[in-house]
């Protein structure tokens, strides 16, 4: 199996996951027959682990996830894995949330790992980034409350803020950090350290396993995408992605919505398709 063995990268939003944000039958059981037969399948999302973990579970994955567009890499199920934390520096969380305060931004979310601190109270926002019980969320002035260095900024603008802030944030911060827009509906800014990147993620991982570049497989939809589907050595765009993806790709595969995934891997991997 060796000199065939894949690893297989999957982005959620829009890629692994329907609209309806679950895994179709079709797709988990061919990545459940791709695992049987031998290859490697890693999540890599901007999603915190907290939102991801079902998934994982869900796939029976035993194998490292990259988390917050590569600033976290670890391993869910092997503490003694060597994680890579990559978080931004306080000082500068701190300039840009006094610009989202003179911008007049709806919301701002910082995480520190699993540890959440929100701006403004705002019930509907915790639900989108998966605040529950299990993580309490300090609510309060980030400028007060946020002390340590984190993983991730998430910034809610109003909308016709959005060119006006990703533009200063490329005049004054483009040195130190990166920043993506999250798709339709939820006109989110996430900001991480610059250099992070899913790729970052796909890199580490790969080198463990020992799989090559060109039998890396990764799949995904939007523009925290790009630089892993330019990485991997098979990349796949989503028929729903967006269209400079679909440009950079070597492949388009059907919808999430219409089993892409599994449709792409099944014949990619030619898979004896098997009831599972």
């Amino acid at each position: 199996m060796k000199n065939n063995q894949h690893m297989i990268a999957l982005d959620l939003d829009g890629t692994l996951l329907t609209d309806k944000k679950v895994i179709s039958e079709k797709t988990k059981n061919v990545i459940m027959q791709a695992k049987q037969e031998g290859h490697i399948v890693v999540i890599a999302t901007g999603r915190p682990h907290r939102a991801s973990i079902d998934f994982y579970h869900e796939l029976a994955l035993d194998t490292p996830m990259v988390n917050f567009n590569g600033a976290l890499i670890h391993h869910p199920l092997d503490k003694k894995w060597e994680a890579l934390h990559t978080p931004l520096p306080n000082r500068t969380a701190k300039k840009i949330i006094q610009t989202c305060y003179e911008l007049e931004v709806n919301n701002i979310m910082a995480e520190v790992e699993d540890t959440i601190y929100l701006d403004q109270y705002d019930e509907e926002l915790m639900e989108i980034f998966h605040t529950d019980q299990s993580n309490p969320v300090t609510v309060g002035s980030l400028k007060n409350h946020l002390s340590e260095d984190p993983t991730s900024l998430l910034i809610h603008p109003q909308e016709e803020h959005i060119k006006e802030l990703r533009t200063h944030l490329d005049d004054k911060h483009a040195s130190v950090i990166e920043h993506r827009k999250w798709g339709a509906p939820w006109h989110v800014i996430e900001i991480v350290r610059k250099g992070l990147s899913k790729a970052v993620g796909l890199r580490k991982i790969a080198h463990y396993y020992g799989i090559p570049q060109s039998r890396i497989i990764a799949f995904g939809d939007e523009d925290n995408d790009l630089e892993m589907i330019e990485y991997a050595g098979v990349g796949v765009a989503m028929d729903n992605g967006i269209d400079e993806l679909k440009v950079l790709a070597n492949h388009v595969a059907a919808s999430n919505e219409e089993d892409g995934i599994g449709a792409f891997l099944e014949e990619y991997l030619k898979l004896n398709q098997k009831a599972i």
